[in-house]
């Protein structure tokens, strides 16, 4: 049974049709796995599985889905105390068509709390653990996904990128993470964080996982998400080997100042492969790439600030115990349910969107969002990806930055410029780099973005590229 570990998800999916492997037994496999998860990965596991529905595409398969997710009967907590023990009366779209195609519930994984933040620090269930290195963070939001299959316990998962909350996490576990175009994958039953920029996408081993994964996560619009549209064509599952015709460009922006030298090197080397394989690459230009941060935590507070006003104590969720009145019952209960990163976000968001200060601060950010998407849409005339790493750094240390936001919150600048655009981006483990000051080597993510709805051939040159790497994670499976 052992041997099951090493298939990916579509290796499992095709000898499960071909009747050389039973899915309960595989389900079996890795609820045990996941019920003696050491990593902290997950806040829930399944004790059996559901009923399949006849001939399944994803053929039984299990899937641990990030905890903000609603599963109807099952805790969907999103990280916080606030939502403690909530087992909501529906199910996510994307989670529904996942089970409808034969992906069934394995677990529930931990998270940033509301999915906000890079270190997987933030939620009121623990920390959850970097499988290459213990003492290290996985990343986040969606942490408890990308350290669950790096692990080797759950074979996919689905996470949620809002500036690089799928990407991030998937590069330093070394894995593959998937943020699709704003508005291919429904939003229903996610709970939201900030819903201009929130979206779900894959974690998975390999292009061909997520590519499978995303087939059936995309598709017709939900009438349930007024911001969800018609995906225009099937996704493909990858087959190229070379990048002949390729062009990828390389913005100076995001390829210079601020990354760890290890990072930068692989991703150099990536850069070489690629013209080995016959890619054309040059440098291109996105002139206010620089900002995107800055603009990216307005916008987002701002979104997260009127989001979260739900959470009051009346309706759902936590309330405080004994209230002297109805205003102190708000208070204590937003105080005690929410974390720290959380409450200073939402005060945050309160402040740029009060009089006087709205259209100094948000209704700038907004414009720099417009610039963002423009520079892009130029950089895609002349080029078919803008290429550049997923994060500046490897995983570093739990406990590190969680005393300056700011040192926390550069993990995202090289995240976060696609995500305000709306466009497809997706990172590949690319190699290892030690961390700066030595140490063991630690995995590092390539990073391609794409035109709104370029997820096919993103993932075929994506595909090119992991199969010339070689990149080896099995390590950490055991």
């Amino acid at each position: 049974m052992s041997g099951l570990i090493d298939l990916s998800a579509s290796q499992a999916a095709a000898a499960i049709k071909r009747g050389e492997v039973d899915p309960g037994a595989l389900f079996d496999l890795y609820r045990q796995r996941a019920a003696t998860d050491s990593l902290n990965a997950y806040t829930w596991v399944a004790e059996q599985a559901p009923k399949a529905p006849p001939q399944p595409s994803l053929g039984g398969v299990p899937l641990a889905v990030k905890d903000l997710f609603c599963t109807e009967g099952v805790p969907s907590q999103s990280g916080s105390r606030i939502l403690e023990g909530y087992r909501p009366p529906y199910t996510a779209t994307v989670v529904e068509r996942l089970a409808q195609a034969g992906a069934p519930l394995l677990g529930k994984t931990n998270q940033d709390e509301f999915a906000m933040g890079s270190s997987n620090e933030n939620s009121a269930f623990g920390p959850v653990l970097n499988p290459w290195d213990r003492a290290r963070v996985p990343g986040g939001s969606s942490g408890g996904s990308a350290a669950a299959v790096a692990a080797g316990l759950a074979p996919w998962a689905i996470g949620t990128d809002t500036g690089g909350s799928i990407r991030q996490p998937a590069a330093l576990c070394g894995i593959v993470g998937l943020k699709p175009t704003y508005g291919a994958v429904s939003r229903y039953g996610m709970i939201a964080f900030a819903s201009s920029l929130d979206q779900a996408g894959p974690l998975t081993r390999d292009v061909s996982d997520a590519a499978l994964l995303l087939s059936h996560m995309v598709g017709e619009r939900d009438p349930l998400d007024a911001t969800s549209l018609d995906f225009p064509e099937p996704i493909a599952m990858p087959s190229r080997r070379t990048l002949a015709g390729i062009r990828l460009g390389v913005p100076s922006e995001l390829t210079g100042e601020g990354i760890e030298p290890g990072v930068l090197g692989a991703f150099q080397a990536t850069l070489e492969l690629a013209r080995q394989l016959g890619a054309t690459v040059e440098s291109c230009a996105l002139p206010h790439a620089p900002h995107a941060l800055a603009a990216y935590y307005v916008l987002a507070p701002a979104e997260c600030s009127s989001n979260l006003a739900r959470f009051d104590g009346v309706r759902y969720g936590y309330r405080a115990a004994d209230p002297d009145d109805l205003l102190s019952m708000y208070e204590r209960t937003r105080h005690d349910g929410f974390g720290v990163e959380v409450r200073r976000r939402v005060m945050l968001g309160t402040y740029v969107l009060s009089s006087g200060y709205y259209e100094a601060y948000y209704g700038r950010a907004q414009r720099v969002r417009t610039k963002i998407a423009a520079d892009f849409a130029a950089a895609f005339e002349r080029f078919d990806f803008v290429v550049m790493p997923t994060s500046p750094c490897v995983a570093f240390e739990l406990g590190s930055k969680l005393a300056d936001p700011y040192a926390m919150y550069l993990n995202d600048f090289l995240s976060v410029p696609a995500s305000l655009a709306g466009i497809p981006a997706l990172s590949i483990p690319n190699g290892l780099a030690s961390p700066p000051g030595g140490g063991t080597p630690l995995p590092v993510g390539f990073q391609l973005a794409g035109p709104a709805f370029s997820e096919s051939q993103m993932l075929d040159v994506a595909f090119a590229l992991e199969q010339a790497l070689g990149f080896d994670g099995r390590a950490v499976r055991s």
